[in-house]
């Protein structure tokens, strides 16, 4: 048997909603899904698992009739899926009486259901999110019937308001493999028997790394797993180092040379980071002009040479502040005051030539 395990793929979000490239990206969450499926149908996968948080928020029924054209498109697909936190199945809920196509199995019920597939010989379990949190360890005693069949497990959770498990527990569930859905980057949990594929997409700057979906295969009641990059980009946190001749022009060129590099189609969070000079301040909104840039973040220090800037402001009020550290062993607390002084000083003495 072949499956698709995909989860978190939060169809309704706007990620980077205040950025020029906001509705882009909320497009992309839907191509991206659309195409994954497409995928699924081309390695001719037995099953998709979707294990929880399809969409961003409990759908309304506009979003389920676009989903349902979506999945019916695929006829040759069988899909389980269960709801999350972001799309729990409350009472006034549109999932509430909405009939998915004959493709789709929804283990929609608070309660673990078992869905058969015989052609497959496999048994997928599994329950949806009722509320957004959901604080007990539901999972925790869930077994497989004893039987010959595959038996998956959908579950979304693991931390302390999402339905919390121990791997332990996990591990002594008896299921052959346990889709998780929840944690957005992907990861094991168990070799080859428990994995989060992450989000299929990054939603937020919090998700760095690849995204996409696992593939799984099975050989008797064991699985190999493989995950597949699908995200059309990736958030990325960059280091710029700086040096005392830096400006806010090179700073800009630097950074346009490293997104060239790292791909133009990623999102970034740039830090700058190293010595620069006591007097330079940094435009950092110009600096971020150079891509899909969230954000420039100065954490540069200023680079003061006491000696050089003594004799420059020699009987100044900078030349005073400095000789008055003269002979102490500084702790780290007066270095530092030393260091603020002197910035505002500076900055002061810069703005008066101005």
């Amino acid at each position: 048997m072949r499956f698709v395990h995909m989860a978190d793929v939060h169809l309704g979000a706007v990620p980077d909603g205040k950025t020029e490239w906001g509705e882009r990206r909320s497009r992309e969450l839907w191509e991206t899904f659309a195409s994954s499926l497409q995928d699924a149908s081309d390695l001719k996968a037995d099953l998709v698992l979707i294990a929880g948080d399809l969409f961003h928020n409990p759908p309304d029924t506009q979003m389920l009739r676009e989903v349902s054209y979506l999945f019916s498109s695929f006829p040759d697909l069988c899909i389980a899926m269960i709801a999350g936190n972001h799309d729990c199945i409350s009472k006034e809920s549109a999932w509430q009486g909405f009939r998915l196509p004959a493709n789709v199995a929804l283990l929609g019920s608070e309660d673990c259901e078992c869905i058969t597939f015989p052609k497959i010989n496999c048994e997928v379990y599994g329950f949806s999110y009722d509320r957004a949190q959901i604080t007990e360890p539901l999972y925790d005693g869930i077994m497989p019937d004893q039987n010959d069949a595959f038996h998956i497990l959908l579950a979304h959770g693991g931390d302390a308001q999402h339905i919390p498990f121990t791997v332990q527990a996990m591990g002594r569930s008896g299921f052959d493999y346990i889709a998780l859905g929840h944690i957005h980057r992907p990861q094991m949990v168990l070799k080859n028997r428990a994995a989060y594929s992450g989000a299929l997409s990054p939603i937020d700057a919090g998700d760095e790394g690849p995204h996409g979906y696992i593939v799984g295969e099975t050989s008797g009641h064991t699985v190999s797993l493989k995950f597949i990059r699908k995200a059309k980009r990736e958030y990325v946190s960059m280091n710029v180092e700086v040096s005392e001749a830096d400006t806010t022009f090179s700073l800009r060129d630097e950074v346009i040379q490293a997104i060239r590099e790292r791909g133009p189609e990623n999102i970034y969070r740039i830090i700058l980071r190293g010595s620069r000079r006591p007097d330079a301040h940094y435009d950092t909104k110009l600096i971020g002009e150079g891509g899909l840039v969230l954000s420039v973040t100065d954490l540069t220090k200023a680079a003061f040479h006491l000696d050089e800037l003594k004799e420059r402001y020699r009987g100044q009020l900078i030349g005073r502040y400095i000789e008055s550290f003269e002979g102490k062993t500084l702790t780290g607390v007066q270095q530092k005051a030393l260091e603020a002084g002197l910035e505002a000083l500076l900055s002061v003495q810069g703005e008066d030539k101005g």
